[in-house]
């Protein structure tokens, strides 16, 4: 399995295991167990890696105190041969609870005094919830080995280059977030969030030889392996990154040491803190400087996602230096003491991004104090506008806040904020709303460059600030709402299409000059006709020379884009020499693609969304980043690879993993099939295409049926089905009639002739068509299955190069074949919008009256030919006055 699959596997088992125990709570359980089989296996691996045989780590002791103590130095931790994971898989029933109460115990007590900070106390909250995974021991010791079982198979062996841990790791933080309802938010930030202030930040920061990044609330820690990941983008090396967290609640921080940990981060770089960030901040004393000078922490960069709105404690804090520039935060709302705290620790060059809920941007009171000094101070950089409900558990709209230090220079400071509603910018997941990758993008990118763009981003000066009394409300400098739908009174009175409307369509005629006098004919300055029939609009567009000149000009600009991806994809697992860096390369290939975007670009006018075409590559990269992953760590040969595919089913009564069948390690089976075996598959698609007809054929035999030929009993009660034993029987009889010559033998099925059939006919019919259903079946299973091993040995049989084709074929092909499809969806999309405008105003008012007025006058004609009664008489002649054409008695 690929990471991805594994991460889902082990959630799905992990959320039927833990019952009735709350997700918020069982998270701190499987991440607890999983952090340490990390430090388990960790230590196995450094004891292999200094010469240790298995012999010699089977006999690893505290008791040894010469060996513990050495690899207590270097890693920080000690973990006897009897505590370690996998020696409590090899105890099989003889494991107990206890086991690991005392390993935890032991763990706890032989942390070196170097790493007392980073692990002391890490496994508080496993240890002391251990009594809630069952009422009795026993039931507790089930509990584990069970958890145990699961995450046994995640590989912890160091020699992937990326990170299956800790990609599982935040995968199952995720998934017990979206169960855990608005505790959530105490440790999780929404992955899509993270990644965008993560961009933002490590855009600032990536050059720089030296970085210290700080989260002042880390929760999971995500927003601080995020920066790192972003950063990686940019670097060959995340050495130079030290990473500083703290976090109030106990086993939340316990979270972010983990995870922090667990992604391989030297543990010089590691500096955590348990405490009240807003009552007990970070400046400390250095602990190893013997005259315990005082250094306060100012780093490069602050992320943080603070808990929204909460009440804190502004007494006697008026000369806190992180709030004596600005002024105290009410008490009912600590937001901007937050903020605040985040913008102190920064170096003069350094960078913040918060999340806050919307309100700190209108608030008066001294929240207003505080904006307005922030923006008379120049420290607010950027806002940025998040769609609702993004955040598990609660559907508050917020906000994130950049802001610096430090912006522009002496000569020239940078005075104004960007403002960007990306409210509009996201995907419907179920419940909650989701920021695309393309959505990201286009958000960080608006950020960096600091781009004025309509609906969508808009750079606001100070002194507009200042007339908006320092009012940051979105709406007031960004309006991202759709037009409203508005009808011209004249247009629909007197008929032609507004110019004003057709304005609206002015980036296509700015791109193709001459086709709006191709679509409409002026009747006056303010109003057109539609020049040809609402028919022909597509057909016009479509054949118009400039815009066949515009999809020549895209099918040219990416017509060597197969070859550039092959050479960037697929050359460099050819040879141990060079190396795809997965973090980097999709940059690489968006970079190629906008370029090649821009070379379509007529008039000035960039018709292609390139963040559409972007999301395109993103969505092709998450398969191929998987592939390429398993490619470089695991070997070219692992392409030929097929493993058992493995099923839950019940067995017993108990749902049991079984295999069902093989699949490809990379390549699908399917693929294979169209591409090295179609003429087997096109044989097996054939027979399943009869069968599909038999069944058709069945049911119009079925139709043909009389009442009286359907209550016979060669049909069901319901007379929707063949009672296929009762049907034979018959078929029997009437051929056995027929050898006897009392009665003719039958013709086969023909759909054209049914209602000249015979009851026994049909009978007939029916009972080959089953028969010859069943023998399909038949052959078909067995085809199939010899398709299935033949694929099989296909895969373990090709050639590289063969390899390489199907690689392009799934990797390269899919998205080529999206993007040639964006000048079609383009013109569609006109087409439509002129075909709407022409549709709108087709029939004016004067229609309508006198289509009305027609009607009426044919009713009335009606009416007079009708008869009956002297009542029915009146009552006609009362309709016949109300619809004008007789007067009211």
């Amino acid at each position: 399995m690929n990471k991805q699959q594994l991460a889902a596997k082990i959630w799905e088992s992990a959320n039927q295991m833990r019952s009735k125990i709350e997700a918020n709570e069982y998270k701190d359980y499987i991440l607890g167990f999983i952090f340490y089989k990390y430090l388990s296996d960790q230590l196995v691996q450094y004891a292999k890696a200094q010469g240790m045989s298995d012999a010699d780590i089977a006999n690893l002791s505290e008791d040894d105190t010469e060996t513990a103590d050495y690899i207590r130095k270097e890693l920080g931790y000690f973990i006897a041969y009897d505590n370690l994971f996998s020696t409590w898989l090899e105890q099989g029933r003889d494991f107990d609870v206890a086991n690991v109460r005392d390993a935890l115990s032991a763990f706890e007590r032989l942390i070196h005094n170097n790493h007392k900070k980073l692990f002391d106390g890490i496994f508080t909250t496993l240890q002391t919830g251990l009594s809630k995974l069952g009422e009795s021991a026993a039931k507790q010791t089930k509990a584990i080995s069970d958890l145990l079982q699961l995450i046994k198979a995640i590989p912890m062996d160091g020699k992937q280059d990326y990170d299956v841990l800790g990609y599982i790791y935040e995968y199952l933080i995720e998934k017990f977030a979206a169960n855990a309802g608005k505790k959530a938010g105490e440790f999780y930030t929404p992955h899509e969030v993270s990644l965008l202030m993560s961009e933002i930040i490590a855009h600032h920061v990536k050059d720089r030889k030296k970085i210290e990044i700080y989260d002042p609330t880390s929760g999971s820690g995500s927003l601080l392996i995020n920066i790192g990941n972003s950063v990686a983008k940019h670097t060959d090396s995340q050495d130079n990154i030290r990473y500083f967290a703290q976090e109030l609640k106990a086993n939340t921080y316990n979270l972010t040491r983990m995870n922090l940990i667990m992604r391989g981060i030297n543990p010089n770089n590691i500096v955590t803190r348990n405490g009240d960030t807003l009552e007990d901040d970070w400046p400390y004393f250095d602990e190893n400087d013997p005259m315990g000078s005082y250094n306060p922490l100012y780093v490069d960069a602050v992320v943080s996602n603070p808990p929204y709105s909460q009440q804190w404690d502004p007494d006697h804090k008026e000369n806190d230096p992180r709030y004596s520039r600005f002024g105290l935060a009410p008490k009912t709302k600590a937001d901007y003491a937050f903020l605040l705290h985040d913008l102190y620790h920064l170096k003069p060059d350094g960078m913040m991004t918060i999340v806050l809920p919307h309100g700190v941007l209108f608030r008066g009171g001294e929240e207003g104090t505080i904006r307005k000094q922030l923006i008379e101070q120049n420290h607010i950089d950027a806002v940025i506008g998040l769609p609702a409900n993004i955040f598990f558990g609660t559907g508050i709209p917020t906000v994130i806040l950049v802001l610096r230090q430090k912006r522009g220079s002496i000569e020239h400071p940078q005075t104004d904020v960007l403002v960007v509603d990306a409210s509009k910018h996201f995907l419907k997941v179920g419940k909650n709303n989701k920021l695309q990758a393309s959505d990201i993008k286009r958000i960080a990118d608006a950020v960096i460059n600091r781009d004025n763009i309509p609906k969508f981003s808009a750079r606001v000066s100070k002194q507009t600030l200042r007339d908006n009394d320092y009012n940051l409300n979105i709406p007031r400098y960004v309006d991202s709402a759709p037009a409203a739908e508005s009808w011209d009174l004249h247009a629909t009175m007197l008929g032609g299409i507004p110019e004003s409307e057709i304005s609206q369509l002015d980036a296509y005629w700015q791109a193709f000059p001459n086709l709006r006098n191709t679509l409409f004919t002026n009747k006056n300055s303010h109003y057109a006709d539609l020049a040809i029939a609402t028919d022909d609009v597509k057909n016009s567009i479509t054949e118009h020379s400039e815009v066949k000149q515009f999809a020549q000009r895209y099918t040219n600009a990416f017509a060597d884009f197969n070859d550039y991806l092959n050479e960037q994809l697929i050359a460099p697992l050819q040879t141990a020499a060079h190396s795809i860096n997965i973090a980097q390369h999709e940059g690489v290939l968006s970079h190629a693609l906008f370029a090649r975007l821009e070379n379509t670009v007529i008039n000035g006018i960039a018709l292609i969304d390139k963040y559409h075409a972007y999301q395109l590559l993103n969505n092709q990269w998450q398969t191929i980043a998987a592939d390429v992953e398993m490619l470089q760590t695991e070997g070219f040969a692992t392409s030929k690879r097929v493993d058992p595919n493995m099923v839950n089913k019940k067995v017993k009564g108990k749902d049991t993993e079984v295999q069902d069948g093989w699949k490809g390690h990379i390549m699908p089976f399917d693929l294979v099939q169209q591409t090295y075996l179609h003429n087997e598959l096109n044989a097996l698609t054939q027979q399943e295409n009869r069968i599909t007809e038999i069944a058709s054929e069945l049911e119009a035999l079925l139709e043909s049926f009389s009442e009286e030929d359907k209550a016979q009993d060669t049909v069901n009660e319901a007379g929707d089905k063949f009672i296929n034993a009762a049907l034979s029987k018959a078929a029997k009889a009437l051929k056995a009639e027929s050898k006897q010559g009392t009665r003719s033998s039958s013709s086969p099925f023909d759909a054209a002739n049914l209602d000249n059939m015979s009851y026994e006919a049909k009978i007939m019919a029916a009972d080959a068509l089953i028969d010859e259903d069943k023998a399909l079946k038949k052959t078909v299973k067995a085809d199939a299955e010899a398709l299935h091993l033949l694929t099989k040995t296909t895969i373990e049989g090709l050639s590289d190069e063969q390899v390489n084709h199907l690689l392009e074929c799934k990797w390269i092909t899919p998205l080529l074949d999206e993007l040639s499809q964006l000048p079609t969806n383009l013109i569609h999309g006109l087409t439509s919008q002129v075909q709407k405008l022409a549709v709108k105003y087709a029939t004016t008012y004067a229609d309508v009256d006198k289509d009305i007025h027609n009607t009426e006058q044919e009713l009335a004609g009606l009416i007079d030919e009708l008869t009956g009664n002297e009542f029915d008489m009146q009552g006609l002649a009362e309709l016949k006055s109300f619809l004008g054409n007789g007067e009211r008695e």
